[in-house]
């Protein structure tokens, strides 16, 4: 079982932003386990932003560069130019999938199923779940790129719509219209028995 198994199912959990603010701080100034609780906190956003973009035998590496990457530059972080750190975080992300499609054109966004084979006992369930996760990644595939980022962010990552805004350097109402847009888009590539699960 490798460290990163089961993430993309947990529920994130939302830190404190005060206590956050203070372990950044600490990581600012070499505190190890201080990075350790941020990466604990972030993990299975990050995870799950990455097993959406990327054929699943790339997702640990692609994690594991994330956060080295966010250990190496945290002290380039500003808290106080009122950027949340999840978006700095996510910002980061974001470049590392972009270089990785730069420096290996074979692979394809989605071109396969994220399934960890120790989530579902009975067949029927996995079954079903493997042909509704086709579907999604399907249609997901279709939409513009931006579509698909905001998207990603909002419901794979649970960014709220404050932190999408600074990821992509976007005003918070425009997130809010390319959202809605993007699930209006999304549902006319689904069958119609997953048009109802949408908001």
């Amino acid at each position: 079982m490798t460290e990163f198994s089961d993430y993309s199912e947990r529920k994130s959990k939302k830190i404190n932003p005060q206590v956050l603010s203070v372990l950044v701080d600490r990581a600012q100034n070499d505190d190890h386990e201080a990075f350790g609780k941020i990466y604990d906190e972030f993990i299975t956003q990050i995870y799950r932003y990455v097993s959406f973009r990327v054929p699943p035998g790339l997702v640990e590496d692609i994690v594991s560069d994330i956060f080295v990457k966010a250990w190496e530059k945290i002290h380039t972080y500003k808290g106080r130019k009122g950027i949340p750190f999840s978006s700095w975080l996510f910002r980061i992300a974001h470049n590392i999938v972009i270089d990785t499609y730069r420096t290996s054109k074979k692979h394809e966004e989605l071109d396969e199923l994220h399934i960890d084979e120790n989530r579902w006992n009975d067949p029927r369930l996995r079954i079903t779940q493997e042909r509704q996760s086709n579907f999604l990644r399907q249609a997901m595939n279709k939409l513009p790129k931006r579509y698909r980022e905001i998207l990603l962010l909002s419901f794979m990552s649970e960014l709220t719509n404050m932190e999408i805004a600074h990821s992509m350097k976007i005003r918070e109402g425009s997130v809010r219209i390319l959202k809605h847009r993007a699930l209006k888009k999304l549902k006319e590539f689904l069958p119609a028995s997953m048009k109802d699960d949408l908001p």
